[in-house]
């Protein structure tokens, strides 16, 4: 190519670049960005809430588990023989009622034992101290050792009586047996793995829920609900909250609570699955959007007010549940717009076309 031909193509490459950049220039000749163009550019027409303000009152669904208000697991307390068993499973017993009988011949023959020289150390301490009234007959320390020998066998008497007690088990509480192990003639002992027998009181029943952490602070002492199970379809049963655990498994998010259950008839049994209407109740008013209005984002919730014909996207915190509606707490008043379907594409900052607004 000839050098002037050559020069004649550069010198149209270069015009075209200066006519292209000109173009996209603005009126002051500044370059425009598009990013900066299309942020500048009203969005098209929104639909938008009003932020409502009213009491928070209403029921939520939860499930939470039946349990015997006490249990326990009969064990021997010391090795023995069973001689008899007076329950079985389903007995109904009281409190003291005899539950079991055993036999420790090994126990007795000590007890036996230590009776004889129980009693022989007693009759060896009076007859000292019977003795130290005439002057000079007998030392002082044998007369206090004597009788220091004598009530230490007295001592392990007792201790061999109080164990012996327990070869008579008793029902600790009113209860129904809901386990028997053993038969007459088992040798039973402290280091048994099973138990004799599993007790369960069931005229009282624990109920705890899993309440989630937003409706942990709304638990109130004394207030009833109530439940339904699965086995008594069509029945409805009333429990009365009285323990909290104050404090939220890190696991689930939930803080456990515990109910009372009236059961005198037994109709309700440890163990049944219970489906829960719990009453959600706050003094004061809240403020409240449609659900559709939070946008939960991996690091924020917030929902996105606007005033004007502008976004602004304001940090919230959701509470419970009431309807279509759900309970938020942030920078907002009632009687604030929000968007109906938010994204998270709609930042601070952005311009509306034109609002509308929605019941």
């Amino acid at each position: 190519m000839k050098p002037m031909h050559l020069a004649r193509v550069v010198l149209g490459a270069t015009t075209a670049v200066l006519l292209f950049a000109c173009g996209a220039c603005d009126r002051s000749g500044e370059l425009a960005h598009p990013a900066a163009a299309a942020a500048s550019a009203p969005r098209e027409a929104v639909e938008v809430v009003r932020v409502v303000s009213k009491p928070l009152d209403t029921v939520i669904h939860l499930e939470g588990d039946l349990s015997a208000y006490e249990s326990v697991a009969i064990f021997a307390r010391v090795n023995a023989f069973v001689s008899t068993v007076a329950v079985d499973r389903g007995s109904v017993v009281s409190k003291g009622d005899r539950l079991a009988t055993l036999v420790a011949p090994e126990l007795t023959a000590q007890r036996t034992e230590s009776e004889a020289t129980a009693r022989a150390s007693q009759s060896n301490s009076a007859r000292l101290k019977e003795a130290a009234k005439t002057p000079g007959t007998v030392a002082g320390n044998e007369l206090e050792s004597a009788a220091a020998v004598a009530a230490a066998n007295e001592a392990k008497v007792d201790s061999l009586r109080a164990l012996e007690r327990y070869l008579t088990v008793t029902a600790p509480f009113d209860a129904v047996v809901t386990e028997r192990n053993v038969h007459p003639g088992a040798l039973v002992g402290p280091q048994s793995s099973t138990p004799m027998l599993r007790l369960e009181e069931q005229k009282r029943l624990r109920l705890t829920v899993a309440v989630p952490e937003p409706l942990s602070g709304l638990v109130a002492d004394g207030a009833t609900v109530r439940f339904s199970v699965r086995s008594r379809p069509g029945e409805t049963f009333e429990a009365t909250i009285r323990r909290s655990a104050n404090s939220i498994d890190p696991r689930t998010r939930t803080m456990a609570v515990e109910l009372d259950v009236g059961n005198a008839r037994r109709t309700l049994a440890p163990g049944m699955f219970a489906e829960i209407t719990w009453p959600v109740r706050r003094a004061t008013p809240s403020l409240f959007v449609p659900s559709s209005s939070v946008v939960v984002a991996a690091e924020r919730t917030f929902v996105v007010r606007v005033t004007g014909d502008t976004l602004t996207q304001v940090p919230v915190k959701r509470g419970a549940r009431m309807g279509d509606r759900v309970e938020i707490f942030g920078e907002l008043s009632p009687n604030d717009l929000v968007l109906r379907h938010p994204s998270d594409e709609d930042r601070t900052g952005i311009r509306v076309a034109a609002v509308r607004e929605s019941p």
